[in-house]
């Protein structure tokens, strides 16, 4: 009688062993050369995240600002459209909630902003000299929100 023929241990090739040692290499050699990389990207995407906020609140501390001097120098019309502007771009940041510029505290405290609005405009559409007054100590109440 013959014996069951019993199956060869499969024993793995010198070169197949090779390939996955430098796979292995290969793989660590690419991590650590990936790791800093990623971590930097980070730190720089994060960067960039704080860089557009600051230039956001900036750009809305700019148009109110114009709007003031330009109501100071008499230039009505021109101070209403920029103040128009401010209060454009205020209520687009305070409607954005997790993507805005503004904290949700800044966002809380936009609304006694905003109740001045229609007054101020209204001064600005009539030429009227206390609108930069007004328009004034709306910028210092919006440089005290930002800036706590």
């Amino acid at each position: 009688m013959s014996q069951p023929a019993k199956p060869e241990s499969v024993k793995s090739s010198p070169l197949l062993r090779s390939l996955i040692s430098y796979a292995l290499v290969f793989l660590i050699a690419f991590l650590i050369g990936f790791i800093p990389m990623w971590l930097r990207s980070r730190e720089s995407a994060n960067n960039l995240a704080e860089s557009q906020r600051a230039l956001g609140l900036l750009r809305l501390e700019h148009t109110l600002a114009a709007a003031t001097i330009d109501a100071r120098r008499g230039d009505y019309e021109i101070a209403r459209q920029s103040a128009s502007n401010f209060f454009t771009l205020l209520r687009t940041e305070t409607d954005k909630k997790d993507v805005s510029v503004l904290t949700p505290a800044q966002r809380n405290a936009t609304p006694a902003l905003f109740a001045q609005r229609d007054e101020i405009i209204t001064l600005l559409a009539r030429n009227d000299p206390a609108s930069a007054d007004r328009l004034l100590d709306l910028y210092m109440s919006y440089r005290k929100i930002v800036n706590g």
